[in-house]
């Protein structure tokens, strides 16, 4: 009831049913036991509207705070483990967690019974949750005892999917921190040989890493077949630019681009962001997208206006970019910090989230726009479709320079500091890392395809990258353009 109620109306920042969702909440608040705080913790991941949110994190602390908890441990402690054994397997329903999905393995020839496919999906929920609050964690400088870490991170029938493919750091003393990934020991887990109830342990994050170890975890996840849960080896990491300390209290980094409105809002409430929908309505032609990292201790604000309207149009089909600002709690009151003060996780993550925003949103990243002429936008297209590349696109770089000799399309393909380029039978063909937009040489002409079905699947060592996968599905046609039948394609190309 208070996910349905709580759901944003249409293109609303409000609830549909904001009373009845709030009634919800404080009903399962009060009621014993463990299920009405896993439904809140799901609820708290979840749920879209800001004031939702909002009422459910108050009703997390209050139930913490009755049952002794930290601040934190309430969503650790609620996580449902559906009856699995440690190993993720509930054999009498022959589910079982199979990476990043539970799956059923019953025996051949017999039936799915509804139980079975009930705990399946329950099992799936559960995942999909657990995948974004340890995510969220990486924000955090949080630290575990070592048996604490491991009942509710390697254990856990459900986290401990999760958490086994994650770098993690332990130390004896909080000064000197050994990184590795857990393995199976006599007496239960080592983490880079060291185990034992007097370590602390912590979630890695690359950005309090040095170049040299960064590359040393890409290279060794990639060489082992780990598949990460979410990107952390291959996290994109942002620091402090000069320019940023020249500006001091906000950023400009990701200002003036050009993103399309309605899929820009609907990810930013994807990513936890809350913003107020713009609109040709007083007040409406600028918004700031808020969100709080750091277990609510730090607030970030990513602002942005209206582009292009023509008049009397009703509808805001593109919005420009602005400012990131940040601000420390004090109190009930938010103030305004210098960016040097900011933990490196915090700034780190704020910023990889508002990249993403432009990154999957910017008209920069749709190759039909070439086919509209002349438009307002169509210098900001030329430029960033192909301009320098965001953290993402340098990590998508990084990750196709260890993937490309293992492919059969291999010695076709080479990086170039803003491309990968493929070699054809017609053309020299370059794909831009950021945008995925293809230029053919000699005199970067544009072309513009739709990806082939059936590309060759590519294991990836996370699972969050889909103009990645874009990037593969191109090279692999164009290395092969000698077999392309599509004439939409085919009179694009030389002769």
């Amino acid at each position: 009831m208070a996910v349905t109620a709580g759901e944003p109306y249409g293109r609303a920042s409000y609830p549909r049913a904001a009373r009845t969702a709030a009634a919800a909440v404080e009903i399962l608040a009060d009621r014993p036991g463990l299920t009405p705080v896993r439904a809140l913790a799901r609820l708290a991941l979840t749920a879209r509207s800001k004031p939702l949110r909002t009422r459910v994190g108050a009703a997390l602390d209050r139930l913490g705070t009755a049952r002794g908890w930290a601040p934190g441990e309430v969503l650790e402690l609620a996580v449902d483990d559906h009856g699995l054994t440690s190993g993720g397997r509930r054999p009498e329903l022959f589910v079982e967690i199979d990476g990043d999905r539970a799956v059923n393995r019953r025996p051949r020839g017999t039936g799915a019974t509804p139980a079975m496919k009930a705990l399946v999906k329950e099992v799936n929920k559960t995942l999909a949750t657990e995948r974004s609050r340890v995510e969220g964690l990486l924000a955090q400088d949080r630290v575990w005892a070592w048996e604490t870490w491991r009942e509710r991170y390697l254990d856990h029938p459900v986290t401990g999917s999760i958490g086994r493919r994650l770098i993690w750091q332990v130390s004896a003393d909080r000064a000197t921190w050994v990184t590795g990934l857990p393995e199976p020991a006599p007496d239960g887990w080592t983490l880079a040989g060291v185990t034992g109830p007097e370590h602390l342990v912590r979630l890695w994050h690359p950005v309090e890493a040095d170049a040299a170890e960064v590359a040393a975890w890409r290279d060794r996840v990639a060489a082992s077949g780990l598949r990460q849960p979410f990107k952390q080896a291959f996290r994109e990491v942002y620091r402090l630019t000069p320019a940023e300390q020249q500006t001091r209290v906000y950023s400009n980094r990701f200002a003036g681009h050009i993103l399309r409105y309605r899929q820009a809002n609907a990810l930013m409430r994807v990513r936890g962001w809350s913003a107020a929908y713009l609109g040709v309505w007083d007040g409406g032609y600028d918004s700031d997208a808020t969100k709080e990292f750091a277990s609510g201790s730090w607030q970030v604000t990513f602002g942005h206006e209206v582009a292009g309207r023509e008049p009397h149009q009703i509808d805001i089909d593109f919005c420009s970019t602005d400012q990131v600002r940040f601000a420390r709690r004090d109190g009930r009151r938010w103030e305004l910090s210098p960016l040097a003060d900011v933990p490196a996780r915090v700034f780190s993550e704020a910023m990889r989230d508002v990249d993403l925003f432009i990154g999957v949103t910017s008209i920069a990243a749709d190759e039909t726009w070439a086919d509209r002429g002349e438009h307002r936008f169509r210098d900001y297209w030329e430029s960033a479709s192909v301009g320098d590349l965001s953290g993402g696109a340098e990590v998508r770089r990084d990750v196709l320079a260890r993937l490309l000799p293992r492919l059969k399309i291999g010695a076709q393909c080479e990086l170039t500091d803003r491309f990968l380029q493929v070699r054809g039978s017609r053309a020299v063909y370059k794909i831009h890392l950021g945008s995925a937009n293809i230029l053919m040489e000699p005199n970067d002409a544009y072309l513009c395809i739709v990806p082939a079905r059936g590309t060759p699947r590519v294991a990836l060592p996370f699972d969050d990258d889909d103009r990645l996968s874009l990037i593969l599905s191109k090279a692999f046609l164009l290395a092969a353009d000698d077999t392309i039948t599509d004439p939409t394609i085919l009179h694009q190309l030389p002769r």
